[in-house]
């Protein structure tokens, strides 16, 4: 496994904003951390449960259809290729305050969160399964994605008013270079 590569990708879509992450930082702003805590342990238990099924659904696909795992490459490489044009062309106007901060709220945003649902398959498919298939492997794996979540949004909460200041004035920076690891990920696992 190329795993400069598999840490830079979950580094950055971890890391970076997304529906997770800003939510985090608005529910922290608005009502505090420690209001904020379920939510980002429901993050990071949906994010498990995404990462447990990403992985078993591309298990099922590589021992079903092997010729699909080339096309699975591809398909991760463009993906991180397009997250990283998303992160430098987006805008202030992106970001939409949540209504929730609950466990239950994390948890489901996962499931309707396209960013979650690519991630999960994207990096299961391009980092995990051709590597390792089993049930022992996907479990920590699936555990320590979801601690990742759960650590990127405990982040987003704790340093919430701090980062949105930083993101206001640097953000243009910040994406282009978050937007440059993407692109060195997505090259690296094409190569490989």
């Amino acid at each position: 496994m190329p795993v400069l590569s598999f840490f830079l990708y979950v580094f950055v879509s971890s890391f970076t904003p997304g529906p997770n992450n800003i939510m985090a930082m608005l529910f922290a702003n608005q009502y505090g951390f420690k209001r904020t805590v379920g939510f980002c342990i429901g993050v990071g238990t949906g994010f498990f449960i995404i990462m447990l099924l990403s992985s078993y659904f591309n298990l099922v696909l590589k021992s079903f259809i092997p010729k699909i795992e080339g096309s699975m490459t591809v398909l991760a490489a463009v993906y991180m290729i397009y997250l990283a044009v998303k992160i430098v062309i987006s805008k202030d106007s992106d970001i939409e305050e949540g209504k929730n901060n609950s466990f239950i709220a994390g948890v489901v945003l996962q499931f309707i969160n396209p960013k979650a649902v690519l991630f999960g398959l994207t990096v299961a498919s391009t980092f995990i399964i051709p590597y390792y298939s089993s049930h022992v492997s996907l479990l920590l794996f699936s555990i320590f994605l979801g601690f990742v979540g759960f650590l990127s949004t405990t982040s987003w909460s704790v340093l919430g008013f701090l980062f949105q200041k930083f993101l206001v004035k640097y953000r243009s920076r910040f994406n282009v270079v978050m937007a440059l690891l993407l692109v060195y990920s997505a090259i690296s696992i094409l190569v490989k």
